[in-house]
């Protein structure tokens, strides 16, 4: 342990990082008894890929994170890849000890990846806890789900209360994924094949209801990269009703997956940010800052919305906010304003303008004669809506995300600035400002 452990120079201060050593796809997202989790893909003895074991954090406000001990350690049927973790309210799975909910994880033994493993194939397991996820057992009849092409992995478990089933979603071979049913967590039925192309890895299946329509529904199907689907599901078929889509377009936005039964019936989704770099730290890749994913109604039809949640409010510090700004192309808005863990959120005007707004040395640029906003390398279409485009950027030690129109399109991207550069600047061309609001946030470390 080092004296500035969380504090180092690009260690993110309001993203989740373990301690020390390598990170990836965020698994197990679960909401229990006051406590969300947060498993994840670890190697705890190693700063690159390897060794994969799931680490284990809880917070009580998916901001501040204690890192507990590993959950699951790899055994003679693989090393612990990707998957989920339920409550498992009716004791279905008949495991239940004592007056506890059982806790059950749902998840890939990499068969083959580790010398004790050797010559196994990839199946499915599952793991119950009976003390809020302190401490794991294995089910004696691992595996749940045995082979059934390739590297078949990362099981998403949802509970389908009409059927009162079990649904899984799992990743097959290629751009190919199935869907099983089990009422017990125990005994899989296979449903059905999807086919997502240009995808692989890291299903996720839910429902959410589309906004301003209570009682109407659409189930999701999401894969790594967050390439979705918008469906109908009766418990045995999916029906996507639309082509695959795509809400973040960011460099760095991978192995998405969303909540279990959180409190409020929200939908919250964390990604891992793959292919961060973080020179010379004790830890290696981090997570994005979680957001609520809601579904609405666009001239395009039914798409997916994705924001921050609204606990981030809780980090807030000193705000400086400006309104009604002229913004011409060689004057800085934001002239003697620098910072390094920020909140930006700008209303703007524009019909064809163009802006750039720099943030530690970095360009985020809008051109609006083709609609397109830029940032680390990777573009989007953007459409203003009734000449408005409202911006939000979050801005870490190691990482930019920004949120277009409340969520229409996202861009999460990794960045590795130099420390001492916390410089600002916002010019344009074409663009007025109804208002800009800098916000400082403060370290969820300390």
């Amino acid at each position: 342990m080092t004296e500035n452990l969380y504090d180092e120079p690009y260690r993110p201060q309001f993203h989740f990082t373990p301690r020390v050593n390598w990170t990836n796809d965020p698994n197990g997202l679960v909401y229990y008894k006051g406590e969300y989790h947060l498993f994840f893909q670890h190697n705890p003895v190693g700063i690159n890929w390897g060794n994969m074991t799931w680490g284990h954090a809880v917070s009580p406000d998916l901001l501040h994170w204690r890192q507990l001990p590993n959950a699951l350690e790899p055994d003679a049927l693989g090393t612990m890849f990707s998957g989920s973790a339920v409550v498992d309210w009716h004791n279905t799975t008949g495991l239940k000890q004592g007056d506890s909910d059982t806790l059950v994880a749902i998840y890939t033994a990499a068969g083959n990846t580790s010398p004790e493993s050797h010559g196994q194939p990839f199946t499915q397991c599952i793991a119950t806890s009976h003390d809020r996820g302190r401490s794991w057992t294995k089910y004696a009849g691992n595996p749940v789900l045995r082979n059934i092409v390739k590297e078949n992995r990362d099981p998403k478990v949802v509970w389908h209360a009409p059927t009162e089933r079990w649904i899984m979603a799992l990743y097959l071979d290629a751009n190919s994924y199935a869907l099983f049913s089990s009422p017990d967590l125990i005994h899989w039925t296979h449903l059905q094949d999807i086919e997502m192309p240009e995808c692989t890895e890291c299903p996720d299946f839910f429902e959410l209801p589309v906004a301003h329509s209570p009682d109407e529904t659409r189930w999701v199907f999401t894969a790594a990269n967050g390439r979705y689907l918008i469906g109908s599901f009766d418990g045995t078929r999916y029906i996507p009703e639309s082509q695959p889509l795509q809400v973040d377009f960011g460099a760095n936005y991978y192995a998405v997956q969303t909540y279990s039964d959180t409190p409020d019936g929200r939908r919250i989704q964390l990604a891992w940010m793959a292919g961060g770099q973080y020179p010379d730290m004790p830890f290696n890749q981090q997570m994005s800052f979680p957001c609520e994913l809601t579904l609405r109604r666009t001239p395009d039809g039914l798409r997916l919305y994705r924001y921050p949640i609204a606990e981030l409010a809780a980090l807030r510090a000193r705000e400086q906010t400006w309104h009604d700004v002229e913004l011409t192309p060689h004057a800085n808005a934001l002239a003697g304003i620098e910072g390094e863990l920020l909140e930006i959120e700008l209303d703007l005007a524009l019909e064809e303008g163009d802006f750039i707004l720099n943030v530690r040395g970095n360009p985020i640029t809008y051109d609006g004669a083709t609609g397109t906003l830029s940032c680390m390398g990777k573009s989007a279409g953007v459409a203003p809506e009734n000449g408005q485009l409202e911006l939000l950027v979050l801005v870490d030690r190691a990482s930019i995300e920004l949120f277009v129109n409340g969520g229409r399109i996202s861009m999460t991207s990794c960045f590795l600035p130099t420390p001492e550069d916390r410089s600002l600047s916002l010019t344009s061309s074409g663009v007025y400002a109804h208002s800009i609001h800098i916000r400082e946030l403060k370290s969820i470390w300390r």
